[in-house]
């Protein structure tokens, strides 16, 4: 590999395309975490941030990260608490009184439910995983759209088992594949707005959530050796899609999802 690509990269942050902007960032566990990598890219393109962590316990990983990115609005927001999310988007509307860009990217289902079969999973399990992985970004458009009244992106974050079986995806491919269903619908009713909605899916990487699939290293090393690019992504790669997709160069699109997995998705 030349050295090509990094220079198209350090081009594009000095652009600064989204000076001005403002994101709202869902997600961030530690500097492994896709929206880490997003809310990174954001950042060095000039966007103005607003970062949250879920609870005490990921507090001391998330707080120098929010430091280090500049975050603006600092605050807990676990969306299976009623009103947490409510709260932080109060705090944004008081803050900024606008928004431009909403990152949803948080999943969860009990363990037992994830590494088990499909067809054994339990109702609560698979309600739970439904709501703090699926409508929680419902939830959340709803609170971004009176904040974007001149338009603006929601980005959610899926996966290739949404529209293909994955083995051992189990029960979350059923759950992004609802959530994939969601963007559409949501970029349907919202298009008149102006607000953009996608969803984004990258290809296997070592994040936190991803730790909880069984036989999680088999996914990365048959990604590694069938994507035709020949290389994993990382939280940078889909960073920078996400940025993409928030910037006036993608803005005729809307209600897509986007591989973000080195042409993976196009293998049989």
């Amino acid at each position: 590999m030349n050295d090509r690509p990094d220079e198209t990269i350090k081009v594009a942050i000095e652009s600064k395309v989204l000076r001005g902007k403002r994101a709202f960032v869902l997600g961030i566990a530690n500097e492994h975490s896709i929206a880490y990598g997003c809310a990174k890219v954001f950042r060095q393109l000039g966007a103005e941030l607003a970062v949250t962590y879920l609870n005490e316990k990921p507090r001391p990983y998330v707080e120098p990260l929010a430091r280090e990115l500049g975050a603006t609005i600092f605050a807990p927001c676990d969306v299976g608490k009623s009103g947490e999310l409510e709260a932080v988007f109060q705090q944004v509307r008081e803050t900024w009184g606008s928004l431009d860009i909403a990152l949803h990217s948080i999943a969860f289902a009990p363990k037992e439910d994830l590494q088990g079969r499909l067809v054994d999973s339990f109702g609560e399990g698979f309600k739970l995983a439904m709501d703090i992985s699926c409508h929680s970004f419902v939830r959340m458009a709803r609170l971004a759209e009176p904040l974007m009244p001149h338009g603006g992106t929601l980005l959610a974050m899926s996966y290739h088992g949404a529209s293909k079986v994955v083995p051992n995806y189990n029960l979350m491919g059923p759950v992004k594949a609802a959530l994939e269903s969601v963007v559409r619908y949501l970029a349907y009713e919202l298009g008149e707005k102006h607000i953009r909605v996608h969803a984004v899916s990258p290809g296997p990487l070592k994040t936190r959530a991803a730790s909880g699939l069984k036989d999680f290293d088999v996914l990365l090393t048959e990604a590694l050796e069938r994507a035709p690019i020949g290389e994993l992504v990382d939280i940078d790669d889909v960073g920078l899609t996400a940025a993409y997709l928030t910037t006036p160069f993608a803005r005729r699109l809307t209600g897509t999802v986007t591989y973000v997995d080195g042409g993976l998705s196009i293998m049989a």
